[in-house]
């Protein structure tokens, strides 16, 4: 090739890098696909109100106003893995979708995650509660913001403990969740001094536990422990109440309890109750101020549960990392490390870093179910026991297994 030929192809280089950077930084367009369980045990938790707090999220953020589309689709994923995956992929390959939110059900929250790296598109989850999906199953384009099963148990399970509750046994729902919540929560348990005498296996959105409870019963254990979640908690809790296991003595933990379920129950049946969360609308200020917003929009007129405010602080911080990148890169891992890079700060759960394994860093709260006569109105279901630091509340980084953190 001879000189002026080089100069003339290096220049039609430049110029067609020059054209693809402005051409990415002119992208201004963004969908979203919040992928949860619509219509089953789950849908209370998240379903409709995951999806109306991504939109107010994305209408907080500001972009539209700068001139960026956001478009959110939403889809049911029955809590199969089979079928979520199946919707994320057609979603990325078809729609083109940047981000998959929400996703509760471990099981597929930890299939799609796979997808999602495969495809180099983005999980934001914050329905999942498996401690897997920032440990051994960490990826570079899966982030969990609001809790997961170590918090849960470090939470939970050893106040209980401390507080006497020394022999346990589990009620499990039997897949990838209720697996790392009993355990996280076993080990614990034996940490603290305890001992686990147990435990059995339940079919997921189950609707007759009388089996199970009874097995639990004859164990003689102080504390059952409930390792599941939505309906399978509140079934199993109004049917231990049929049994009189609470009246013999014995201690149900609701290891995942969200407010929707104390709705559901009433004070009545759920009074003293003791579990974990990272969010409850009445904590402060912020969060009344924001959940009384959310629940003019909310489909159900409810108050967000944990994982609906934290997908609402998870879209914020994943546009906040869009737009410091100029535009849409449609590379998911790209967005990750900024996300990872920004500082992240909320109405909802204030500051705390994104570590490089995925997890945000936040407090988490022990709470009780106050009696009835202790509430003061609709949706004034809690009372703090005691505040749990962000430090304690996820793994620490030397412990962790995931292969991205480097110690």
């Amino acid at each position: 090739m001879t000189m002026p030929a080089r100069r003339t192809a290096a220049l039609l280089a430049c110029a067609a890098f020059g054209f693809a950077s402005s051409a990415f930084a002119q992208d201004k367009s963004i969908k979203i696909g919040v992928l949860n369980d619509m219509s089953s045990l789950y849908a209370d938790i998240g379903g409709p109100n995951s999806v109306a707090a991504v939109k107010m999220a994305v209408e907080d953020s500001g972009l539209k106003a700068k001139g960026w589309t956001i478009e959110v689709l939403s889809g049911d994923h029955q809590n199969k893995p089979d079928i979520g995956v199946n919707i994320a992929r057609q979603w990325i390959d078809a729609d083109k979708v940047d981000a998959i939110a929400d996703t509760p059900s471990s099981g597929v929250a930890l299939a799609v995650s796979n997808l999602v790296k495969e495809k180099n598109s983005v999980l934001l989850n914050s329905g999942a509660a498996t401690a897997d999906l920032t440990g051994k199953a960490c990826t570079p384009n899966t982030v969990s913001f609001t809790y997961d099963t170590y918090m849960l148990a470090n939470g939970t399970g050893k106040a209980l403990t401390k507080a006497g509750g020394d022999s346990w046994f589990f009620l499990t729902a039997d897949y990838a969740f209720g697996h790392a919540l009993e355990r996280d929560t076993s080990a614990v348990v034996t940490a603290t001094g305890g001992k686990v005498l147990g435990g059995v296996k339940h079919p997921l959105n189950t609707a007759d536990f009388s089996s199970f409870l009874l097995q639990a019963q004859s164990s003689k254990a102080k504390i059952i422990g409930l390792a599941n979640a939505g309906g399978d908690t509140t079934n199993a809790i109004k049917q231990a109440a049929e049994f009189g296991i609470v009246s013999g003595g014995q201690k149900l933990a609701a290891l995942l309890l969200f407010i929707n379920d104390v709705h559901s129950l009433g004070l009545k049946t759920a009074q003293g109750l003791t579990f974990t969360e990272s969010f409850y609308w009445d904590l402060n200020d912020q969060t009344r101020e924001w959940s009384k917003r959310f629940q003019k929009v909310s489909p159900k007129g409810s108050m967000p549960s944990m994982t609906v405010a934290g997908l609402y602080a998870e879209i914020l911080h994943y546009l906040k990392a869009m737009e410091a990148l100029g535009g849409n890169p449609h590379d998911g891992a790209k967005v990750v490390a900024k996300m990872k890079e920004l500082p992240t700060d909320d109405p909802l759960f204030g500051k705390g870093p994104l570590r490089q394994d995925g997890r945000r860093l936040i407090p988490a709260y022990l709470f009780e179910v106050k009696k009835p006569e202790e509430s003061k109105g609709p949706w004034d279901y809690y009372k703090l026991v005691a505040t749990i630091a962000p430090e304690d509340a996820a793994k620490p980084l030397k412990d962790s297994d995931c292969p991205l953190v480097k110690k």
